[in-house]
């Protein structure tokens, strides 16, 4: 609340000594997010900041004091976010690291992550068991009682996979997974959740398999909000992947526990805007505590586009109950990706994301957002895609084109490359080339998508022979990181840790939430001036001073 000299005054006890020039402690001030904040009037008709003081409200016209025209209330992190999506995680920060790809979000990621309070979850899709599995092995080891989880990518192409990757998370004690890309509740998701259904001795029902789902449209959001649908419940039940208990509680909770509300980010995306998303998704959460009545109402966050300061203060003044971010951590060096790769992304800014035709959903026409700046990605996987739509077979392509396409984009004859295909899908999952040997057009989808796909690996390996053909995936947040981080140590790759990234994110947000209870009189003062509030990234020194 704003308040103005009419309506309350202060007595100080404390002062910032402001006579010799007014307000510039207040980042410093607004940093101390565990004492007020009190912009007065002095008798001078200049502003001052205090952080103590007995505030009369309302002022007798015979009260001593300084004219009270804005007061900035304590704002511990934890308290920017929902305590109950803190507790039911174990976290002391309100912020996720969402999963990346073929491990981009890494073991270091997860591990530094759940370290310093908050969550990190590895990036399985596109990797082996046996890789996912040595990675389950290191962060258990290193966080033997921290929160982390594993992402479970929708495979609508290879559900064999889907499964077994639950069944490994299963049998290996992961209990937290980030459920993405599903287009509509699988077998294998609803076996996971409920699976972990009992009835404690007290009668309450536990989900020892929590699921935080990421989605970005209401009709995506609507089934993980509900319960597990009776037809999918009733056929696992007959399959005995679940027992009649199990059955029995499925009717009792949301598939998910929490949802990230995904706007406009890195990979998959549908470019929402988080100002209509994160809205109508708590509307549509309403709506379904009020019709089930829950035990635990569904927690809420947002990722896409999450940084800069401002837009930490605007996902939480917006309702959001936690924060996700992304594409500014593949920038760290945590990220399980090139050096090449991070200063690629440090480069980048707003007119430099574009969409490009996703791997996994090639044949769907599904797009991922990406990094235009210094790669032919883009442009390239476009090409495939309308030669994909265009033509029955690699055969009907036209030779030129067909040239072309062997020398630039494959730099090698589309006959070899099939063959290369053929030989990992072989391994991988031999209904594909069974497929592929019976539709022509098959065939040439798995050889577009052996572009696709690559172009992740050489991007990750850094191989410079292979830049201009680097997929990496990003949204326009990493454009408004460097822009906010320019001139600071944080603007060079080198420099960005993972931790101080995303804990400067949050006290950065706090501070500018902070800023704006001040009221319009700061703004004013600001405006007259010729000022703007600067919230610069703060070292780490600096940080553990104003958090501990």
């Amino acid at each position: 609340m704003t308040l103005t000299h009419t309506s309350a005054c202060l007595t100080p006890l404390g002062l910032f000594e402001p006579a010799v020039a007014p307000l510039t402690e207040l980042p410093h001030a607004l940093y101390q997010l565990g004492r007020p904040l009190f912009l007065t009037r002095n008798p001078a008709g200049g502003l001052e900041l205090h952080q103590q003081g007995s505030a009369r409200l309302p002022a007798s016209a015979a009260a001593e004091g300084l004219p009270l025209l804005g007061y900035a209330a304590p704002l511990p992190l934890a308290q920017c976010g929902q305590p109950r999506f803190l507790a039911r995680f174990g976290l002391r920060y309100p912020l996720l690291g969402g999963s990346m790809a073929k491990g981009i979000s890494s073991t270091a990621l997860v591990i530094a992550l759940g370290q310093a309070g908050m969550l990190g979850f590895f990036g399985a899709a596109g990797l082996s068991l046996p890789q996912v599995e040595q990675a389950i092995d290191q962060i258990q080891q290193a966080l033997p009682t921290q929160p982390y989880g594993f992402n479970l990518i929708h495979s609508p192409n290879e559900p064999e996979l889907e499964q077994a990757l639950v069944d490994l998370y299963q049998q290996r004690g992961v209990r937290l997974i980030e459920a993405s890309a599903f287009l509509a509740l699988t077998p294998a998701l609803v076996a996971y959740r409920l699976r972990g259904l009992r009835r404690a001795a007290n009668g309450r029902v536990e989900a020892t398999h929590r699921i935080i789902a990421k989605v970005s449209r209401e009709e995506v959001a609507l089934p993980f909000l509900s319960p597990a649908p009776a037809r999918l419940v009733q056929q696992l039940l007959e399959q005995g992947r679940i027992s009649a208990e199990q059955a029995e509680l499925a009717a009792t909770l949301p598939m998910a526990d929490t949802l990230t509300a995904e706007a406009d980010s890195g990979g998959h995306t549908d470019n929402r805007p988080a100002l209509a998303l994160l809205p109508t998704l708590l509307a549509l959460r309403d709506r379904l505590q009020q019709q089930y009545r829950y035990a635990e109402p569904v927690s809420i966050g947002l990722g896409g586009g999450i940084a800069t300061p401002q837009s930490v203060a605007a996902a939480f003044s917006l309702g959001a109950d936690y924060l996700v971010t992304g594409s500014v951590n593949q920038a760290c060096r945590e990220a399980g990706t090139s050096a090449l790769v991070r200063q690629m992304l440090a480069e980048a800014r707003q007119a430099d994301i574009a969409m490009a035709p996703a791997a996994d959903m090639f044949e769907m026409g599904v797009t991922v957002q990406v990094l235009k700046r210094g790669t032919l990605f883009a442009q390239r996987g476009a090409k495939l895609y309308d030669l994909y739509r265009r033509h029955a077979s690699l055969e009907e392509i036209p030779a030129a084109e067909r040239a072309k396409l062997e020398k630039t984009v494959f730099q090698a004859p589309l006959e070899q490359v099939w063959q290369q295909t053929r030989a990992f899908f072989a391994e991988r999952d031999p209904r594909q080339v069974e497929r592929a040997e019976r539709d022509p057009r098959h065939r040439m989808a798995l050889v577009f998508r052996s572009y696709l796909g690559q172009a992740t690996h050489w991007a990750i390996a850094g191989s410079a022979e292979r830049k201009v053909d680097f997929q990496i995936w990003c949204g326009p947040a990493m454009a408004a990181f460097n822009s906010w981080t320019e001139g600071s140590p944080l603007a060079l790759p080198e420099n960005r840790t993972l931790v101080d990234v995303n804990l400067n994110l949050l006290l950065g947000g706090a501070a500018w939430l902070r800023a704006r209870q001040l009221g319009p009189a700061l703004g004013l003062w600001l405006r007259q001036q010729g000022q703007a509030l600067q919230l610069a990234p703060l070292s780490s020194a600096q940080l553990k001073e104003y958090l501990a």
